[in-house]
């Protein structure tokens, strides 16, 4: 059977400065990248070097077991000093072809040495600690690998998978995903049906969000609504309308709403003409209150380029952008430029 050489073999070389995932162009609102790559050099992976005789020989195992030791304490050595850091973990793990056969006999490594180091209790502490944090990242670079295998065998489902485990679709995941991707480097092809797949679930994501904050926004203008039309009065539904801008939680979608409401009782003719009323002037206090959440310099660019003289229209530039009083509010500063 083969054999695993040399723990050096998980590292790239030290030459060679790969880019992260961070370092690359974000082309989304995501904390994350989309799926493009730089050429790379080739890296060096953890790749079989010496052939053992599949025989039942005694020592043929005690060699094996050897170099597996040696293997795992030259890792030992990565994880604690070369690349002591999680970041450095997770990279090093999805680059990694061969982790999933080291994996048992690492930790049982970490945990042999560290019995072995009754003398020493910092170096106890440090291996424990080792196998202990190492362990967390493999369990969840294995959960990101379970996710991953699950979109590749279903590439057209994507929708249907984020709507079901879309608390699994975390940052971590896509740059895992992404740091997977990358590490096909000598295999172009996969790489880039990797990376079509990638975007494919960052755009899915993205659009399960948007519909979802959408379902929530009309959720919570709903009681809002709810709220206004069950008050005693009109002066109290107005008021709420005016305390509700003042908390800066009137946003579009309830004066849609209420806009709906009242262009709904315009037309109806079974609808009494005092509730007609009330609708109307629940719009005009919401509309008005809307209106007054839009910063004054929009607003007086809406005014502006409403005015068709050129003449009066260069007039009420100049006015606009001249110090002067405000005719709203205290302590304001002066629009002008």
């Amino acid at each position: 059977m083969e054999l695993l050489c040399t723990a050096n073999a998980i590292l790239p070389s030290r030459s060679l400065s790969i880019p992260t995932p961070y370092s690359l162009p974000l082309k989304t609102s995501l904390p994350f990248p989309r799926f493009n790559f730089p050429k790379i050099e080739r890296l060096r992976g953890l790749q079989p070097c010496v052939s053992v005789s599949e025989g039942s020989s005694a020592e043929a195992e005690v060699l094996e077991e050897s170099r597996i030791r040696r293997v795992c304490d030259k890792l030992i050595g990565v994880f604690m000093v070369d690349k002591p850091t999680p970041t450095h973990w997770r990279r090093l793990l999805a680059f990694s072809r061969e982790w999933s056969n080291l994996r048992p006999h690492f930790f049982a490594r970490c945990l042999e040495r560290a019995d072995a180091a009754e003398e020493d209790p910092a170096m106890k502490e440090k291996l424990l600690r080792l196998a202990r944090k190492l362990k967390q990242i493999d369990e969840d670079v294995q959960r990101h690998n379970d996710l991953l295998e699950v979109v590749r065998r279903d590439p057209s489902g994507i929708s249907e998978i984020v709507s079901k485990r879309r608390k699994d679709f975390t940052e971590e995941f896509f740059v895992h995903f992404h740091t997977v991707a990358e590490s096909y480097y000598e295999n172009k092809e996969e790489q880039n049906e990797l990376a079509k797949l990638g975007n494919a679930c960052l755009a899915a994501v993205q659009a399960y969000d948007a519909a979802t904050e959408s379902v929530e926004k009309l959720q919570a203008a709903e009681l809002k609504f709810q709220d206004i039309i069950n008050s005693p009065s009109l002066d109290a539904a107005c008021r709420k309308i005016d305390n509700l801008a003042e908390k800066k939680e009137l946003d579009s979608t309830l004066v849609l709403m209420i806009t709906k409401a009242w262009s709904a009782s315009k037309e109806s003719n079974m609808m009494k003409d005092e509730v007609k009323d009330i609708l109307y002037h629940l719009y005009k206090t919401a509309v008005g209150n809307l209106q007054r959440l839009v910063p004054k310099e929009i607003r007086i660019v809406k005014y502006l380029i409403r005015i068709e003289d050129p003449e009066e229209q260069l007039s009420a530039l100049k006015d606009a952008f001249t110090p002067g009083e405000e005719l709203e509010g205290t302590d304001v500063d002066n629009l002008y430029t």
